[in-house]
């Protein structure tokens, strides 16, 4: 019973971190989010066609690189084991530019929805996957 007991609240407390870093990803996916759009309107109206294409580019980019900030600051503060920050990158790189390549048709100032949507979905799959024991029931 007292087995029981333990076994249930390791998994409460596993579930808690993953959610809390999920969360403090999203939070810094936001803040980079918001400074790629300050620097996006500050250069927009001054420049040609092709730094606007690059700022365009490196949206899914710059909200990736905040979502994988906000994993590895969120797993110095739960003290969980983790891995390099280029490989926690993948994960919400190729969903950032999914969410955004997939909204992008609807109009450009859009794809903010389908990265934090796709991106925060990214993210979650990934702590579930490396936060589950496999075989361990």
């Amino acid at each position: 019973m007292k087995n029981a007991r333990q076994r249930k609240a390791m998994q409460i407390r596993r579930w808690a971190g993953g959610l809390a870093r999920v969360a403090l990803s999203v939070l810094f996916a936001g803040l980079f989010y918001f400074g790629w759009l300050a620097v996006f309107l500050g250069a927009f109206k001054d420049s040609g066609v092709p730094v606007k294409a690059v700022l365009w580019v490196i949206a899914p980019v710059i909200t990736a690189a905040g979502f994988a900030a906000g994993l590895a600051v969120a797993r110095r503060l739960t003290k969980a084991r983790g891995e390099g920050f280029l490989r926690t990158l993948i994960w919400p790189l190729v969903g950032c530019i999914l969410g955004a390549v997939a909204v992008v048709w609807f109009g450009p100032m859009l794809i903010v929805f389908g990265m934090f949507l796709v991106g925060t979905g990214s993210v979650a799959l990934r702590e579930l996957i490396t936060q589950t024991p496999l075989g361990n029931d």
